[in-house]
Parts: C-alpha cells; structure tokens; sequence
C-alpha cells in the first residue's frame, strides 16, 4: 500500500546538490517485479531490514524523480514518474492519478517552470509520467521551458510501431510522443555528457538504451542508478533479474559491471527506487555487493 507523503531528501556532492522528490512509496506488493525477492530469502539479507524491507520480508519500493542542480545553475530534472490522469496502466493505482507531486516539486525550490532539462533514464511508464500534463483535454508539456533529453537507442527502439504491448504503447503517446510535438525533444548518445558536472553511463539490460548518470565535482562523485536495480536486494543478490528487463542476463552482466566498478570507492549511489536513505557507498559481500547508507 502507498505510503504517507515524504520529505524531500538532498545530497551534496562537491558543488552540486541532488534533491529526491517522491511522488509515491509502498511496502509489499511487489512479487510481480522481483519474484525471486520471496520474504523467507529478503529475511535471510538482514541488512536490508529496516530500510528497504519489513521485519516480514517485504520489500519497501519508492517512485521518485531527482532534481541535478549545478553550480552554473543547471536544473536537470531526472525521471518524471507516473504522472497525473494517465490510463491504459498495467498498475490499478497508478491510473488516473491525482497526485501532488508537482506541488511537492515546488516547495522544494524547484517550480515546473525552472526546470530547464528533463533527463529521462529509459522510457517506461514510471520515469516519463510528468513529461506531460492534461490540459484542455491534450496532453502537453509540464516543464516548458526545458528540453527533454532521450537516449536515441532507447528512443528508436520504443518509437517502433511493434514495440511493447499496449500498455507501453499508450505510455509512449501520452508522455512521449507530446515531447517531440512540441519540439523540446533532444536525442543522444548513451554516453552523451550535459554539462561539466553531469554525463550519461550506458547501462543496457533492464531496456535496449538504458542509462545511469554520473555526477563529478570538487573531487566527489555520485552515480544515479535508473532501473539497472530496482531495489537495493539486487545488489545482494544480482543474479536476481527484474520482470520487467528486456534482457535479463545483459542486466545481470551490467549490475555487475557498474556495481562491481563502485565497490570500495568514495562514490554516493542514489537508487532511483530506493526507498528510505535511498543512497549509500557499495562495498563487496560475498559473491555480490551490499549497501552501506548514508543519510
């Protein structure tokens, strides 16, 4: 069940700040993401509890958008979430909607209209549901004043007219495809660099285009993961693939690549649906990895 409304959580990294701004957090209900992630094998993870699971086992989710903002004054907006007045969603409660994460976003500091970039990280339904609001009937640009930034392999492969089911499909028309009509779609390489402080890591697997974002500045780095793991247990247990992953074994060889990668250095780690602290340092345990938070 959705949780009570959160107090957005910052983090500094040299010069630039990180801002969660979550729209929804749930605990349980998630076999049909991770069914391997049973509460008998989430207990016997005991690191994971209380932060990202229950005392029974079940795992704690978040839906959240992150806010870059860099020392030049960037506002870089990663991920939109679900959105307002959406159909066609495979989740019963995240069909029409009536949130407030816009308001939630503002008090914040950061009002729709200073948003000046929108990155999102691949194109499924919970990373690009505030792209567009309903207006008159149509559906438009939430944040007009920015560009919004899609990854061309990821864009290619989902703007295929056989792509997905219909629930994806409805995903694109109604928080994609209003991007490109409006002209504030801009399509990149997976590696494509923003600004100084902020460049796109390919990381394929969970989709054909997926990726994370490095943040470096005054010697500190930080890495926003996207959905290479949903939830903090994958990095315990990687072999543990989403449903939801187009290729589960290249999400496997990716977790262990860029978690691998992290391991034992100074690098803060935001999940993108990582509930509670939802950021930490990634150290080895065992044959994968775990989280040591950091609040």
């Amino acid at each position: 069940m959705p949780d009570e409304a959160v107090t957005p959580m910052r983090w500094s990294i040299g010069g630039v700040t990180v801002t969660r701004v979550v729209e929804l957090e749930m605990t349980g209900g998630s076999r049909f993401l991770l069914p391997q992630a049973t509460p008998e094998e989430v207990r016997g993870i005991p690191w994971l509890i209380p932060h990202f699971a229950d005392e029974a086992g079940r795992l704690r989710l978040s839906v959240h958008a992150l806010v870059i903002e860099t020392p030049g004054g960037r506002r870089i907006l990663v991920d939109t979430c679900l959105g307002n007045d959406k159909q066609g969603r495979k989740v019963p409660h995240w069909n029409a909607r009536q949130g407030r994460f816009l308001e939630d976003l503002a008090e914040a500091g950061y009002p729709a209209e200073s948003i000046d970039t929108v990155l999102c990280t691949h194109l499924h339904v919970d990373h690009v549901g505030w792209n567009t609001r309903l207006e008159d009937g149509r559906w438009v640009p939430t944040f007009p004043q920015a560009r919004t930034i899609f990854g061309r392999r990821e864009f290619e492969h989902w703007s295929r007219p056989d792509a997905g089911d219909d629930s994806q499909r409805a995903v694109f028309a109604d928080s994609v495809q209003p991007i490109l009509d409006a002209g504030l779609a801009e399509l990149v390489e997976a590696d494509h660099r923003l600004c100084e402080e902020v460049r796109l890591v390919p990381s394929f697997g969970h989709t054909p285009g997926h990726v994370c974002v490095h943040i470096a500045s005054g010697g500190e780095e930080a890495l926003i993961t996207g959905d290479i793991a949903h939830h903090p247990c994958q990095l315990a247990r990687p072999d543990w693939s989403s449903t939801a992953d187009s290729d589960p074994v290249q999400s496997v060889a990716t977790r262990h690549a860029i978690f691998g990668g992290l391991a034992g250095r100074p690098v803060l780690v935001i999940g993108t649906h990582f509930a509670g602290p939802t950021a930490g340092r990634v150290t080895r345990d065992g044959e994968g990895y775990r989280l040591l938070v950091c609040w």
